[in-house]
């Protein structure tokens, strides 16, 4: 896994409790479409359906890329 530099004088990026919508766990940084921002780890873990292939994690951004897509970087796996 990728280390994540984070900027703790940042307004508008933070780390967040999320689900994340992947096929494999094994890509660092992901789509804001593939994201679903949740309130606590607590909802994260209750939202996890492999089924669905949705993932708890904890995730940092959103952040505009060279390509102006917003995209979420991945801290670690819950």
């Amino acid at each position: 896994m990728q280390r994540v530099i984070v900027d703790p004088e940042s307004k508008s990026l933070a780390e967040r409790f999320a689900l994340v919508k992947a096929a494999n766990r094994r890509r660092g940084r992901f789509p804001e479409g593939c994201v679903t921002v949740v309130e606590s780890e607590e909802a994260a873990l209750a939202g996890r359906d492999e089924s669905r292939k949705l993932h708890p994690a904890v995730v940092y951004g959103p952040s505009s890329s060279s390509e102006g897509q917003r995209l979420f970087y991945l801290v670690k796996w819950l």
